[in-house]
């Protein structure tokens, strides 16, 4: 399928602690050329060391960016999340200093070569609701999950897939 208009995307990421070892989640949405969906899930396997905040955002890219390519999608894509450092390195305006960091930053450069042209914005979070909502819900089926209790309304939620720990 070839699509000639530009897909919008908003992705975010989450880990509580954030900076490792906890549980990492991402949520994103897409819009654009007959396309409509959103999706949430697990970053990378709760306890991980490699569980961080930054992980959690880049995954979000990453899920999106896979999904738009499984649909056959190879026209343009805005991504935009409210992540200053995953933003400015997609830009080239960072350096990508942490070693974990490198591979998904490869991964998702490798994606984005994919598309016709793929742009990354920065967008402050009261820009990035519902992205952030559905990374905050996966936060929260997944301690449900830990502690035992079945999360109460799962509406539509996409199994996560395996994670890719840098």
């Amino acid at each position: 399928m070839l699509y000639p208009g530009v897909v919008d995307v908003h992705f975010d990421g989450a880990c509580n602690p954030a900076r490792g070892g906890g549980i990492a989640t991402y949520g994103f949405t897409i819009e654009g050329e007959r396309l409509r969906y959103e999706e949430r899930g697990l970053a990378v396997r709760p306890g991980a060391a490699h569980a961080t905040n930054n992980v959690a955002e880049y995954t979000g890219a990453i899920r999106a960016l896979e999904w738009l390519r499984s649909r056959g999608f190879r026209g343009a894509v805005i991504l935009r999340g409210d992540s200053q450092l995953v933003i400015r390195q997609m830009n080239g305006e960072y350096a990508i200093r942490k070693e974990h960091l490198k591979a998904y930053h490869e991964h998702l450069s490798a994606l984005a070569r994919q598309f016709v042209e793929v742009s990354f914005r920065w967008v402050p979070r009261e820009e990035n609701t519902r992205a952030d909502e559905l990374t905050k819900l996966a936060l929260e089926e997944a301690r449900a999950e830990a502690a035992g209790v079945s999360p109460s309304a799962d509406l539509g939620r996409e199994e996560p897939a395996a994670g890719h720990e840098g």
